[in-house]
């Protein structure tokens, strides 16, 4: 199977459409990112990288950043994690607080924004802002095996002036005691770590030990268990595209995460870990022709969990 081929075909076949959904406007320092972008980079469990379009070019990772928080909380508080959190699908948009008073202020799952919230709470723990935020990056330089990973303090502070909504979550979570730290402090954490810059072949790269049973290829280190790495990668199927989650897995049947900032980290597992961008979002506010190239790749590799 020739990777390089199909990821070059993917982005020949897709470029006609550049351009198509829309960027994350409601906040000012995405809204600025030219639309007519798309790169994919594939990495294979033997550390070989495939790259095609605009693969190098860094984008703001949003809320891809919460498989990487999640695996940091999980470290640090093991299962119990899930007394604060839940681990269903939300079937609501990102921000929604619906089911945060229905449910009295436990997220559905990690991957929505009240759930990656109480995260970084955990994250938080023992640590000043200042110092929770450091070790996030620097467990992203580890497991991406890239020192010159950064975060974005344009797009940090931009979230900062205009969340609104993600400051209404966590004042209802802490209302519910569930978050144990000062708001400001928590979503100072969380606006930070989804301000991370990466680009599709450094995002292939971090995830590869999701793909390659909790250990990392590229260095040989091993960052979780393979009994984790496979449960991690099971939210990511039921919960990684908010209420596109379903469809998602139906089109595509692999583990996701994506983000706002036009992002996707897909895991095939025992094959490779794949990272896409293009900046234009479907209704649902996932990457529209990043998961139309998913779902062409998962096609013509045969790489569905659910058999080719």
């Amino acid at each position: 199977m020739d990777l390089q081929a199909i990821a070059d075909d993917i982005v020949r076949d897709l470029s006609p459409r550049l351009g198509e959904g829309k960027v994350a406007d409601y906040i000012p320092e995405l809204a600025k990112v030219d639309p007519k972008q798309l790169g994919i980079a594939i990495t294979t469990v033997d550390g070989t990288t495939y790259r095609a379009g605009d693969a190098e070019t860094a984008f703001s990772v949003q809320s891809i950043s919460k498989v990487f928080m999640l695996t940091l909380a999980l470290g640090k508080v093991g299962e119990t994690i899930w007394r604060r959190v839940g681990r269903e699908p939300s079937g609501s948009a990102f921000n929604s607080i619906i089911q945060l008073e229905h449910e009295h202020g436990i997220p559905r799952n990690p991957f929505i924004n009240a759930g990656a919230i109480v995260v970084s709470d955990i994250v938080l723990a023992g640590h000043r802002p200042r110092e929770a935020i450091g070790e996030f990056l620097r467990f992203m330089h580890y497991v991406a095996n890239d020192e010159s990973l950064y975060i974005d303090e344009a797009v940090a502070r931009s979230e900062q002036r205009t969340g609104y909504r993600n400051f209404a979550l966590a004042n209802f979570m802490r209302g519910f005691d569930n978050l144990e730290h000062p708001v400001d402090h928590v979503l100072g954490v969380y606006f930070h770590q989804c301000a991370l810059a990466m680009n599709c072949v450094q995002l292939s790269h971090a995830g590869l030990f999701l793909a390659n049973r909790g250990t990392n290829p590229l260095t040989g280190f091993s960052v979780v268990s393979p009994r984790r790495a496979r449960r991690i990668s099971a939210i990511m199927l039921t919960c990684g595209h908010y209420d596109g989650s379903g469809d998602f897995a139906f089109r595509v049947g692999l583990p996701g995460k994506s983000g706002v900032g036009g992002g996707i980290l897909a895991v095939a597992p025992g094959r490779a870990s794949i990272a896409v961008w293009s900046p234009g979002l479907d209704e649902t506010g996932n990457s529209l022709l990043g998961s139309i190239a998913l779902e062409m790749l998962a096609a013509r590799t045969g790489w569905s969990v659910f058999g080719t």
